[in-house]
């Protein structure tokens, strides 16, 4: 992880390595920055303030090494990050007027998708942000996971018959209250059906229609056109003298047939008059066919009127964009549909009632079968958690789970009570503690002091390595308030959780320090910044002269680096850890 520019770090490169990394350094020095750090990274909130004076913004990079199959890789290259050879590249700027930008594997992102890879990637512990385990929620998933098949397979079983259950009753709740709004929209659906099959349109129909009523219209002018027509191609018996067209076109002929002989052109020419002539007398012969068929019928005009008018309603109402009798035929196919599918709806309303009550039985069975589950699991769990407490000072401490149910009516049935129920059961579970006899259990979060908060939340950690899977742990002054024996104890508890995850711990006992497979020292120089060495890998040398100062106060104190080398010695025995 690198630093710029943050709290009185100008410019440091700090090494983090799987198992224990210890942090370390005078009061002042900047060990709270290294915290802070990894907290703007995971999507902290960005205080201005933190910017060094003189600079622009704060800049913080970190790369984080993960598996393949990591959830967290999987939702940055979802949000468009590119993993470096599986690594996942984040960073986060802030500046002094409070702007806070964040990226993601080289693509800027929401700052919210930090602290939603962070939920997933480190648990944080400190004196006034014991974050994780806090939270009821996250008890509850700790314990599941702690408990293992035995919770798994009932509260997965659990899960689907709960999907299945909100979707019949939403189902059944849409149908029951729009009771009205379905019996209208059925009535206004018969209605239009009715008038649609009274009516009984053709595709079509209405086009043709629209023509006939058109020609009766004019019939009359229709009928003494084509009887003038038809007496200019063929003649006008009541008038022999005038010439006609096929009288004249007869003229033609003759007049070329005489002389066609002498020319092959001229013989071309009167072929065509030929055809001519056989076409003016279809036309003649059609005209006297069309005149004598035309009927001025007003009462047949009058007919189709009406019948327009009945279509051009339906129209009106049922047609679509086109305005076709097709579409308003298709309108009535679906609309027969809709109807059958309301009609239904009582039948259907009495089969989802059932599903419903089989489904809240099937529902109250699982859920019984996970709370029995949790019971058992938590009992183990209060048993670990509390010898690991005796071994942190903390000899008469009980950590106890508070799993309950509340009532509600609107719920299931368990054990004769009617209790609420979500996707994840119907437990409300909390850790409880009671620091020493007499003392009434009460949530962690308010049951203990700061010291007594630090030690529980690691020995719960501790108890759910493995189970709760979190790569990374990160622990500001676990061991305020603690010294002596408790205090070996401590780093111990901190090996064992390092085993595995990593765990970096900054901390001001050299008792705690001793145990870390790593050890970081922040340093200032003497303008009172960090710069790039001023974050540092300690060598085993260099870890004596720091415990020894931890120690005594004096880096070259002759029985402080005999106090510093027996420490180590004794952390790095198999036995002691």
């Amino acid at each position: 992880m690198r630093i710029r520019d943050l709290g009185v770090i100008d410019d440091a490169v700090v090494e983090l390595a799987p198992g224990f990394t210890a942090v370390t350094g005078e009061t002042g020095a900047g060990k709270t920055m290294v915290v802070t750090s990894l907290g703007l990274l995971l999507g902290g909130r960005a205080d201005p303030a933190l910017v060094r004076n003189g600079s622009g913004r704060a800049v913080v990079e970190g790369r984080l090494e993960l598996p393949a199959d990591s959830p967290v890789a999987a939702r940055a290259v979802e949000a468009g990050a590119e993993l470096d050879d599986g690594a996942l590249l984040i960073s986060r700027t802030v500046s002094v007027e409070g702007r806070s930008r964040a990226y993601v594997g080289g693509r800027a992102v929401p700052v919210g998708l930090l602290a939603e890879l962070g939920e997933d990637l480190i648990a944080v512990h400190g004196q006034t942000d014991q974050q994780r385990l806090l939270r009821p929620a996250r008890q509850r998933g700790a314990l599941d996971r702690y408990a293992g098949e035995a919770v798994a397979e009932p509260l997965a079983r659990y899960r689907e018959v709960h999907r299945r259950l909100r979707e019949v009753s939403t189902t059944l709740e849409e149908l029951t209250t729009r009771a009205r709004e379905r019996a209208q929209e059925a009535d206004l659906l018969r209605f239009g059906l009715d008038e649609v099959a009274a009516a009984e349109p053709v595709a079509g129909e209405d086009v043709d229609l629209g023509a006939e009523a058109e020609r009766l219209g004019h019939a009359d002018a229709l009928s003494s056109a084509a009887t003038l027509a038809h007496a200019a191609l063929a003649g006008d018996p009541a008038d022999p003298e005038v010439l006609d067209a096929g009288t004249l076109l007869a003229q033609a002929r003759r007049a070329l047939d005489a002389v066609r002989h002498h020319d092959e052109r001229l013989a071309a020419l009167a072929d065509r008059l030929n055809e001519v002539g056989y076409l003016l007398a279809d036309v003649a012969g059609d005209l006297a066919g069309y005149a004598d068929d035309l009927d001025a019928d007003p009462v047949r005009l009058a007919a189709v009127e009406d019948r327009r008018a009945v279509l051009a309603q339906l129209l009106r109402k049922y047609g679509g964009p086109e305005n076709s009798l097709a579409e308003v035929l298709a309108w009535a196919e679906e609309g027969a549909a809709r109807l059958a599918e309301l009609d239904g709806d009582d039948e259907r309303i009495d089969e989802l009632g059932a599903q419903e009550t089989a489904l809240r039985a099937e529902l109250a069975e699982l859920a019984a079968e996970v709370s029995a589950a949790r019971q058992a699991a938590a009992g183990r769990f209060a048993e670990a958690v509390s010898a690991e407490l005796a071994e942190l000072a903390m000899p008469h401490a009980r950590v106890t789970f508070s799993i309950s149910q509340v009532d509600d009516l609107s719920g299931i049935e368990i054990e004769g009570r009617t209790v609420a129920y979500g996707p994840h059961g119907v437990d409300e579970v909390e850790v409880l503690l009671a620091p020493h006899p007499g003392a009434q259990p009460r949530p962690i979060a308010k049951g203990a002091s700061g010291g007594e908060l630090s030690r529980v939340m690691l020995a719960v950690e501790v108890v759910f390595a493995g189970a709760d899977p979190v790569p990374t742990y990160l622990f500001d002054e676990v061991d305020a308030g603690v010294g002596g024996k408790a205090a070996v104890e401590i780093g111990r508890r901190l090996a064992k959780l390092a085993e595995s995850a990593q765990v970096v711990v900054v901390t001001h006992l050299p008792q705690v320090a001793a145990f870390a497979d790593r050890h970081l020292v922040v340093e200032k120089t003497n303008d009172g910044t960090v710069t790039r060495s001023g974050v540092k890998v300690l060598s085993d040398e260099e870890r004596v002269r720091e415990l020894s100062r931890m120690l005594a106060g004096l880096e070259d104190s002759e029985l402080g680096r005999a106090h510093a080398e027996e420490l180590l010695a004794a952390a790095r025995t198999p036995r002691h850890r």
